[in-house]
């Protein structure tokens, strides 16, 4: 479909026999529109390319090389996408001419509104570089909306990310800004038990490392990249039971305590203690005939796991009648509402059987060493809980003793410095999020650089008033 156009009253009208189009200016530097087409894109998205030509300028006649005027030696045309009108596509079309001087230089003439290595122009181009950075839109969606293809916006994108996180593309920046609470974690990356470690600052929950692997040179070349003496501000690292992060740290900055949280100890406590030992008494009591006492035990396993706060608020939620899950009105379901007698069965579950008895102990006297402020007074609660493990004669619970044994400086500073893993398993969840999002990221670089990004949504938009140096 071809449209005409006629000017009136300084306002240029396209119109046909259906049609009139009011048109604005287009803001592209030395581009004057002569005529628009309408066409459909491969995709079927309605593109309406404008044609015109592009002034060339006398300084573009002038010769870098010997100064001596340039003559023109041809054209070629040139289409490139421009800004999209609602659901349709934009084009701009025009003739670029090719220069040439008697010295032996020639060049295709400059248009200053084309992006640098990508045919579309700098508006477009940087309305996705905005999409991008809002870090609400994936790949997919914002070349949907723009109507390039994943590839050109993935480009775009990347290059955003080194500006921001990248000197010259190649190496990290080092934030100036001093840290004094570290967090560690491995993440899976790929299948095939490939991994990555991430370093994050506690207060700010900024990414500060990414790298592959989960072994102590991961720490080496963090500690290497960021210097020692924006290390010696650092006094604590909250990390898990990798042993190789807490003695790369110990060796390398020796005044640094690693922490190891709650969260970590009750995850080895609840799955490699409460699980197993719950599995091995049923499996006792059915040898020993009391089928009835191993039928009890089935289906207890979140219930053993679960504090007696969680017990309490789930028999008060029962009290109420306030379901757990409502029907819909489109797409009806049984409501479900849950049924009292939470903690009831826990405490029957005790006085039925001495370990698991002992197993309440001593996730109650847990969770009162980690509330303690007094490393004292915390030693102390972790001593009887190894002794209680010890005692016990459970290889299970042996074993968690030995656990608390191996980390005991770890595990007590947490009274003098609180801290946890919480905000690294919300950046871990994020990670999940994006690869899911993404249907996974092949190119790591990319990757780790959105991850970059993900971690300081805040810092982007209102950037701090220090500077980022090398």
């Amino acid at each position: 479909m071809n449209y005409t156009h006629t000017e009136s009253n300084g306002q240029l009208a396209f119109s046909d026999k259906r049609y009139t189009f009011l048109s604005i200016p287009s803001r592209l530097e030395g581009f004057n529109n002569s005529g628009t087409d309408v066409h459909r894109s491969v995709s079927g998205r309605e593109v309406f390319c404008f044609n015109g030509t592009l002034n060339l300028e006398e300084s573009d006649r002038i010769c870098p090389v010997c100064g001596g005027r340039m003559y023109i030696n041809g054209h070629r045309n040139l289409t490139l996408r421009h800004l999209c009108f609602g659901g349709s596509l934009t084009a701009v079309s025009f003739d670029r001419v090719q220069l040439v001087c008697k010295c032996g230089h020639s060049h295709m003439q400059a248009v200053p509104f084309k992006a640098e290595g990508h045919q579309i122009s700098i508006e477009l181009y940087q309305y996705a570089r905005d999409l991008l950075a809002l870090g609400t839109y994936t790949l997919k969606q914002v070349a949907e909306i723009t109507g390039l293809g994943k590839n050109t916006v993935k480009d775009i994108d990347l290059k955003r990310l080194k500006e921001l996180y990248t000197i010259d593309g190649i190496k990290l920046i080092r934030p100036e800004q001093p840290a004094k609470m570290l967090a560690i974690d491995e993440f899976k990356l790929h299948n095939g038990h490939r991994y990555a470690t991430h370093i994050i600052d506690l207060d700010t929950g900024h990414i500060l490392w990414i790298s592959h692997g989960k072994k102590k040179q991961v720490v080496y070349d963090f500690i290497e990249h960021i210097g020692l003496d924006w290390m010696d501000s650092v006094e604590a690292v909250a990390c898990d039971m990798n042993s190789d992060f807490q003695e790369a740290f110990e060796e390398k900055c020796p005044w640094i305590q690693p922490v190891f949280d709650y969260f970590h100890i009750v995850k080895n406590f609840n799955d490699k203690v409460v699980s197993e030992v719950r599995k091995d008494e049923q499996r006792r009591l059915f040898e020993e005939g009391l089928a009835e006492e191993a039928r009890a035990l089935k289906k207890t396993k979140y219930i053993l796991m679960s504090s007696r706060s969680t017990l309490q608020a789930k028999d008060a939620q029962a009290r109420t009648g306030d379901p757990v899950t409502r029907s819909g009105s489109l797409f009806p379901k049984e409501e479900y509402v849950r049924k009292e007698g939470y903690e009831a069965k826990y405490d029957e579950l005790l006085s039925q059987n001495r370990l698991l008895f002992t197993l309440d102990l001593i996730k109650e006297r847990l969770s009162l060493a980690y509330s303690r402020t007094d490393e004292a007074r915390m030693a102390d609660d972790v001593i009887w809980i190894m002794d209680t493990c010890t005692a016990s004669g459970n290889p299970h619970l042996q074993w968690f003793g030995r656990l608390l044994c191996n980390h005991f400086e770890g595990i007590i500073a947490h009274a003098t410095y609180r801290i946890s893993s919480g905000k690294m398993e919300g950046i871990n969840n994020k990670i999940k999020v994006l690869r899911r999002q993404a249907y996974g990221l092949p190119d790591d670089d990319y990757f780790f650089l959105r991850l970059f990004d993900a971690s300081r949504k805040d810092y982007v938009r209102n950037p701090p008033s220090h500077k980022i140096c090398d």
